[in-house]
């Protein structure tokens, strides 16, 4: 870690955008994510190597491990919350490896991530598709019920979610659904995917009152120049002479107007405000705010307290056998997918590889809401095609970047509207010698 000037890091003067991180990657950085809260980054690079710095209570950074992670570039990284142990790194790399990598505290400085849980260096979970390589990933984890969901885009734009309800045991995932989000691409053609959970821990209140399950998963994906939000709902479905309670993706809502490839999309967390904001990265040069409603009438004899919003706990109820008319969420659908056993395994989870995974519309079935978005603020300061969108923990300010090398920051106005409020530009400059 070094300094533009004489100054110490820990000066008061001296602020944290004046220091440079000799990340040490051989190769263009590709991807970089920092912890929940903040006192640790990774980074990827095109070398195919992953490097965990630490900050110490000096305010200087300190590598913590480095190690081999990919064949290929590594396109995106995730930091797991910090209340799951031991820490979890999760990576993809271009060859379409998804990768989990476990740390041990009690290991040597460059041993801590590489060697945990494993040997040889091998990652704790890793996956890659038999079709097409895996081009973006989202993780959640929901701290109440300690499961934690998977969701994995390919190139041949089919989506698979996964779900682990035991974050001790890394390598048991299992199946909870798999659909196509845009017809496949040409072969030749260039392809942009992203997907993203939802980081709120339940939707939001309006979301509620409309019907949505206060353990509904969320999803905005974006396949080629089309973006789509996914909910699940509640379907039955029957495995072995069991009914059981299972989750099902829906199209909730679809983003119009891109008039090129999209580069990445954006949930902001601080669903408190009754509605939820999604941003897009095109590359017809515009960064996108969109608004999303979930409209409720008031005649379903329905109330704003939380005995109508929220519903017993998911757990509980996944573990009663599912009668026929019990709530309006629920209904048999013999498309379900089971996610009892490992999708490997199993009869049933056999029957779910087989069956359709055809693009989901919207069909109006029980427990389906409709959302509603529209397009608040389209943002061109960059003027050139727009690579990178991502909101701040509140969900208050929205930051981008393009092919201007310049880091732009939004905040939304009384009017709702987004505008610039700051912009940041990295400058070529002599280091001094620490």
């Amino acid at each position: 870690m070094t300094t533009s000037g004489p100054q110490s890091p820990t000066d008061d003067e001296n602020k944290s955008f004046d220091l440079n991180l000799q990340h040490g990657h051989k190769d263009l950085v590709q991807a970089i994510a920092f912890n929940g809260y903040g006192d640790r980054c990774a980074t990827g690079s095109v070398d195919g190597k992953i490097r965990v710095f630490n900050r110490h209570r000096d305010g200087t950074w300190r590598l913590c491990d480095t190690w081999s992670a990919h064949g290929g570039e590594v396109i995106e990284l995730q930091w797991l919350p910090s209340t799951i142990y031991p820490n979890l790194i999760a990576s993809l790399g271009i060859e379409g490896w998804f990768r989990l990598w476990a740390e041990n505290p009690s290991a040597a400085p460059g041993r801590r991530f590489c060697a945990a849980r494993s040997v040889n260096g091998r990652p704790a979970f890793d996956t890659r598709s038999a079709r097409s390589p895996y081009r973006s990933f989202s993780m959640k984890h929901n701290e109440e019920t300690r499961q934690t969901f998977l969701a994995l885009l390919a190139t041949d734009g089919r989506l698979t979610v996964y779900e682990n309800d035991q974050p001790e045991n890394l390598a048991e995932y299992a199946l909870i659904d798999e659909f196509a989000i845009c017809p496949k691409p040409s072969r030749g053609e260039e392809v942009s995917f992203k997907v993203r959970f939802d980081p709120n821990p339940e939707p939001c209140f309006a979301a509620l009152r409309a019907g949505v399950p206060s353990d509904a998963l969320g999803l905005v994906v974006a396949g080629m120049s089309s973006v789509k939000v996914y909910r699940t709902r509640e379907i039955s479905s029957e495995s072995f002479g069991a009914k059981t309670v299972q989750k099902e993706f829906y199209l909730a809502a679809e983003m119009q107007g891109h008039r090129g490839l999209v580069r990445d999309v954006a949930w902001a967390p601080g669903n408190i405000r009754g509605y939820d904001m999604i941003a897009t990265a095109c590359q017809d040069g515009y960064a996108r705010v969109f608004r999303l409603d979930t409209p409720h009438s008031d005649a379903d004899g329905k109330s704003w307290s939380a005995a109508h919003l929220l519903k017993p706990d998911a757990r509980a109820h996944r573990e009663l056998p599912a009668k026929e008319g019990d709530a309006p969420g629920v209904n048999a659908n013999p498309s379900g997918h089971g996610h009892h056993h490992h999708p490997s395994s199993t009869l049933s989870a056999s029957l779910a590889k087989s069956s359709n995974v055809g693009e989901r519309a919207w069909t109006g079935q029980p427990g389906q809401i409709k959302h509603a978005a529209r397009e608040i603020s389209r943002l061109d300061s960059h003027r050139t095609p727009v690579w990178r969108v991502g909101f701040d923990d509140d969900g208050q300010i929205l930051g981008s970047t393009g092919d201007d090398g310049r880091l732009l920051c939004y905040r939304q106005t009384p009017d709702g509207r987004w505008a610039k409020s700051s912009e940041l530009v990295m400058m070529k400059t002599r280091m001094a010698t620490p």
